[in-house]
């Protein structure tokens, strides 16, 4: 009885809660391999989830849905595909790696994004 009285509960969790407690706004993002640095705003902060594909409408599945990381595998037909796992250090800070196919093409990368202030209106 207990059983069925606690599925409900863990149903009804948001899915990829711990993105939503991430602070939208602009981030910069420091790519590890190349040391590369690039700003993007995020109204929502989703859009870390395909930072490869950034304009596509991609299917998701959630493969791991944890109180201080996902990760998202995700299918956009036709542009290719991903996985990326995000792990929260703060609000304001958290780990990325990510792999797949854009535009017929592999990319891998690890990355670390800090919210670094406001989007310019």
């Amino acid at each position: 009885m207990l059983v069925a009285l606690a599925a409900p509960s863990a149903a009804q969790r948001p899915a990829l809660a711990m993105l939503g407690q991430l602070e939208a706004g602009r981030w910069e993002l420091r790519i590890r391999d190349t040391g590369s640095v690039e700003r993007l705003c995020l109204p929502d902060i989703r859009r870390l989830i395909q930072l490869r594909h950034p304009a596509d409408s991609c299917e998701r599945l959630v493969v791991d849905d944890g109180a201080s990381e996902v990760t998202v595998q995700y299918t956009c037909r036709g542009r290719g595909y991903g996985r990326t796992h995000i792990r929260r250090e703060t609000n304001r800070l958290v780990q990325i790696d990510s792999q797949g196919i854009a535009d017929g093409l592999p990319f891998s990368f690890a990355a670390e994004a800090r919210k670094v202030g406001d989007c310019a209106t």
